[in-house]
Protein backbone atom coordinates (compact mmCIF):
# COMPACT_ATOMS: atom_id res chain seq x y z
CA UNK A 1 0.00 0.00 0.00
CA UNK A 2 1.38 3.42 -0.96
CA UNK A 3 0.30 6.67 0.71
CA UNK A 4 0.26 9.80 -1.39
CA UNK A 5 -0.02 13.23 0.17
CA UNK A 6 -2.85 15.17 -1.33
CA UNK A 7 -1.88 18.51 0.17
CA UNK A 8 1.46 20.07 0.89
CA UNK A 9 2.43 20.12 4.56
CA UNK A 10 2.75 23.64 5.93
CA UNK A 11 4.03 24.02 9.47
CA UNK A 12 2.03 26.36 11.70
CA UNK A 13 3.24 29.91 11.53
CA UNK A 14 3.53 32.54 14.23
CA UNK A 15 0.60 34.94 14.23
CA UNK A 16 1.69 37.97 12.29
CA UNK A 17 1.73 41.36 13.93
CA UNK A 18 -0.26 44.12 12.26
CA UNK A 19 1.59 46.32 9.84
CA UNK A 20 2.82 49.54 11.40
CA UNK A 21 0.12 51.54 9.66
CA UNK A 22 -2.57 49.25 11.09
CA UNK A 23 -1.18 49.02 14.61
CA UNK A 24 -2.97 50.47 17.63
CA UNK A 25 -0.34 52.36 19.60
CA UNK A 26 -0.51 52.83 23.35
CA UNK A 27 -2.77 55.77 24.02
CA UNK A 28 -4.57 54.91 27.22
CA UNK A 29 -3.89 53.78 30.78
CA UNK A 30 -2.83 56.57 33.01
CA UNK A 31 -2.88 54.61 36.27
CA UNK A 32 0.13 53.19 38.08
CA UNK A 33 -0.81 49.51 38.00
CA UNK A 34 1.20 48.30 34.96
CA UNK A 35 4.30 49.79 36.57
CA UNK A 36 3.64 48.73 40.16
CA UNK A 37 2.79 45.16 39.11
CA UNK A 38 6.13 44.94 37.27
CA UNK A 39 8.07 46.38 40.19
CA UNK A 40 6.39 44.21 42.83
CA UNK A 41 7.32 41.15 40.74
CA UNK A 42 10.95 42.37 40.79
CA UNK A 43 11.03 42.70 44.59
CA UNK A 44 10.69 46.49 44.78
CA UNK A 45 8.97 48.19 47.70
CA UNK A 46 5.74 49.85 46.60
CA UNK A 47 3.96 52.22 49.01
CA UNK A 48 0.90 54.40 48.46
CA UNK A 49 0.68 57.50 50.64
CA UNK A 50 -2.44 59.18 52.01
CA UNK A 51 -2.61 61.49 48.96
CA UNK A 52 -2.73 58.46 46.57
CA UNK A 53 0.81 59.06 45.34
CA UNK A 54 2.78 55.85 44.78
CA UNK A 55 6.44 55.56 45.80
CA UNK A 56 8.62 52.65 44.65
CA UNK A 57 12.18 51.77 45.68
CA UNK A 58 14.50 49.21 44.13
CA UNK A 59 15.80 46.47 46.43
CA UNK A 60 19.19 48.27 46.67
CA UNK A 61 17.44 51.63 47.30
CA UNK A 62 19.33 53.28 44.43
CA UNK A 63 16.35 53.73 42.11
CA UNK A 64 13.20 55.62 43.08
CA UNK A 65 10.08 55.74 40.97
CA UNK A 66 7.20 57.97 41.96
CA UNK A 67 3.70 58.15 40.48
CA UNK A 68 2.69 61.53 41.88
CA UNK A 69 -0.77 62.58 40.66
CA UNK A 70 -1.42 64.70 43.75
CA UNK A 71 1.81 66.68 43.73
CA UNK A 72 2.83 70.18 42.63
CA UNK A 73 5.02 68.53 39.99
CA UNK A 74 1.99 66.84 38.42
CA UNK A 75 0.35 70.24 38.05
CA UNK A 76 3.44 71.23 36.02
CA UNK A 77 3.13 68.12 33.83
CA UNK A 78 5.51 65.76 35.66
CA UNK A 79 3.45 62.76 36.76
CA UNK A 80 6.13 60.06 36.80
CA UNK A 81 9.53 60.61 38.47
CA UNK A 82 12.50 58.28 38.21
CA UNK A 83 15.71 59.02 40.14
CA UNK A 84 18.85 56.89 39.99
CA UNK A 85 21.57 57.51 42.55
CA UNK A 86 25.22 56.58 42.53
CA UNK A 87 26.71 54.41 45.28
CA UNK A 88 27.64 57.52 47.24
CA UNK A 89 24.01 58.74 47.19
CA UNK A 90 24.40 61.52 44.63
CA UNK A 91 21.91 61.72 41.81
CA UNK A 92 23.29 59.98 38.72
CA UNK A 93 20.35 60.89 36.50
CA UNK A 94 16.62 61.43 36.54
CA UNK A 95 13.72 61.18 34.14
CA UNK A 96 10.14 62.41 34.27
CA UNK A 97 7.10 61.51 32.20
CA UNK A 98 3.95 63.56 31.85
CA UNK A 99 0.33 62.58 32.34
CA UNK A 100 -0.09 61.79 28.64
CA UNK A 101 2.52 59.02 28.77
CA UNK A 102 0.80 55.60 29.01
CA UNK A 103 1.75 53.58 32.07
CA UNK A 104 2.80 50.68 29.82
CA UNK A 105 5.42 52.94 28.22
CA UNK A 106 6.79 53.84 31.66
CA UNK A 107 6.79 50.12 32.55
CA UNK A 108 8.77 49.42 29.36
CA UNK A 109 11.29 52.10 30.28
CA UNK A 110 11.73 50.61 33.75
CA UNK A 111 11.90 47.07 32.35
CA UNK A 112 14.77 48.16 30.10
CA UNK A 113 16.54 49.72 33.08
CA UNK A 114 16.14 46.50 35.07
CA UNK A 115 17.31 44.37 32.12
CA UNK A 116 20.74 46.04 32.08
CA UNK A 117 22.26 45.40 35.53
CA UNK A 118 25.59 47.06 34.82
CA UNK A 119 26.25 50.76 34.57
CA UNK A 120 28.71 50.35 31.72
CA UNK A 121 27.84 50.38 28.06
CA UNK A 122 29.46 47.65 25.96
CA UNK A 123 30.37 50.18 23.28
CA UNK A 124 32.51 52.33 25.60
Amino acid sequence: MTLIATTTFRPPTEPSLPALGEREWLLECHCARPVTDLLKDQGWDVVTDLDCNVHCSSPDRRVYLGFLPESREAARGELWHIHVTDKDGTTAWRQTFGPDTPAQAVAGFIAALIAFPTRYCTCA
